[in-house]
């Protein structure tokens, strides 16, 4: 189970036009915008990666504006891992569980999720949270994931899980938020 003091949210290249062209791009921002305010509520750290911004473009302004404070982390390689700016993020946050977010999921996440696992992270891949151009390579990625180790969860799955009970001020925000 989920525990507040050792997760973190990693929310990978949510970016411009790589974006605009993602399958349920709605659903997914729907979703994204969900998780971000709740980790907020839950007081848990967020990671976020953009993939070549100069040439992507930055992330989406819809997300930047609930991203208040935090630096996207720019990389080139598609597993985060393989960059060491965000190697050294991951390691400061210092947390064994990760929400794993973002786009494209047969490529950047899926790469990124394998190596976290490798590296002894349990990675909870929030199905609802991640896409790709096509259905067909989100459901792949998905799938290779899981198979991987990934446990398989989704937004207001992981949410429930970090607030723990239906009592108290966290769990009122929440209903906001998943409502």
């Amino acid at each position: 189970m989920l525990t507040v003091e050792n997760t973190m949210l990693i929310v990978i290249d949510i970016q411009g036009n790589l974006y605009e062209s993602m399958h349920e791009k709605e659903f997914l921002f729907n979703n994204l915008a969900m998780i971000v305010k709740g980790a907020q509520v839950m007081e848990i750290p967020i990671l976020v990666t953009e993939q070549i911004p100069e040439k992507l473009g930055p992330t989406i302004p819809q997300l930047t504006e609930l991203l208040t404070g935090i630096q996207p982390v720019p990389k080139a390689s598609f597993s985060c891992c393989s960059d060491d700016g965000f190697m050294k993020e991951l390691k400061a946050i210092n947390r064994g569980q990760i929400l794993m977010t973002g786009i494209e999921s047969h490529v950047c996440v899926y790469q990124t999720t394998m190596d976290l696992i490798d590296a002894g992270y349990e990675v909870n891949l929030l199905a609802d949270g991640v896409s790709s151009r096509t259905s067909m390579n989100r459901a792949i990625g998905i799938e290779r994931m899981v198979n991987g180790g990934a446990k398989l969860s989704s937004t207001e799955m992981a949410l429930f899980e970090l607030v723990k009970t239906a009592e108290g001020d966290k769990f009122r925000q929440m209903i906001r938020i998943v409502k």
